[in-house]
């Protein structure tokens, strides 16, 4: 056994998708979960359905350091001299468009949740762990955290960003009893995806060279995401990673992805290259057809918490 049943486990955007379904199977397998998100009726909603079990949801804004400092009064009130024994970074969103045209504000909000606010919940809770000298930090990270796309360099720079944080984290604090394991998810059915499907269509593309990669994209990933795992299945990858006695470094759930990122690794780069743009309509044929010059702004999306 790893960590035992019964003790406590935060979680960030636990209010839909993967971290949703990761706050249900903790505590329905006896955790303490600790549940965090932004949307107050999708706390409740939450409460209502885990009744009975050890379930405790508190507001959370990743990116606000207020809300941050809120929720270690609250975490320590709740844990008491027992403390965090496990934090579950899964707060994000998506935003997809080309880098020429997403607007600066949009870039910036991207790194803010998917990463600062990842790293400020992180220290906001090593200085604990540390001086009880155990912890377990899981990172909800991505495929695309090693393998970028077109039309989404934003969210995959902020992805890649989160690997590299995990990496040097838990070469640091190894030494103090604390793991640090990242978890790759690929195509889920969740309203994640709805939001990168909102943040394509927002991004002002109309007129420009990648109107039609972008609504090539858009067609993709409506087709993708109708077709993916369930979050249940990253949710149980977590459960494995909380529980294991020496967990892994990085988990790809569903496992088939590790095919995916074995033959994209195996691949000469101009290979790899030639096939995305293919699929998206993005070489010079496709582009001689295509609309006016670049600028603009970019497409906004959603909180995923």
């Amino acid at each position: 056994m790893g960590i035992a049943a019964g003790i406590h486990v935060l979680i960030t955007g636990a209010t839909s998708g993967i971290g949703r379904a990761t706050a249900v199977l903790l505590a329905r397998k006896g955790y303490s979960v600790i549940a965090t998100g932004r949307n107050p009726a999708a706390l409740e909603a939450l409460t209502e359905e885990c009744a009975g079990l050890r379930l405790t949801t508190l507001r959370l804004d990743v990116t606000d350091a207020a809300s941050i400092r809120q929720l270690q009064l609250d975490v320590r009130r709740i844990t008491g001299e027992a403390g965090l024994a496990a934090l579950v970074n899964n707060a994000g969103y998506g935003q997809s468009g080309p880098l020429e045209l997403v607007g600066d504000e949009e870039v910036r909000r991207q790194f803010e949740t998917n990463v600062f606010g990842l790293l400020a919940v992180t220290r906001a809770f090593l200085p604990d762990m540390r001086q009880r000298g155990a912890g377990r930090i899981v990172n909800v990270s991505s495929m695309v955290g090693r393998v970028s796309l077109p039309l989404q360099g934003v969210y995959c720079a902020t992805k890649f960003a989160v690997e590299a944080l995990s990496d040097a984290l838990r070469r640091e604090v190894h030494g103090f009893g604390i793991s640090v394991s990242i978890v790759e998810p690929g195509t889920i059915r969740t309203s994640f995806e709805e939001t990168a499907l909102r943040s394509a269509a927002a991004c002002a593309v109309e007129g420009t060279p990648y109107e039609r990669p972008m609504s090539k994209w858009r067609g993709m990933l409506s087709g993708i995401y109708t077709k993916g795992a369930a979050p249940e299945v990253v949710a149980r990858t977590i459960l494995r990673v909380v529980s294991a006695r020496r967990p892994c470094t990085r988990y790809v759930s569903p496992w088939q992805g590790r095919l995916v990122l074995w033959l994209l690794g195996m691949l000469p780069t101009c290979v790899v290259d030639a096939i995305f743009r293919k699929a998206l309509g993005l070489t010079r044929g496709d582009l001689r057809g295509g609309g006016g010059g670049g600028g603009g702004g970019g497409g906004g999306g959603g909180e995923k918490t």
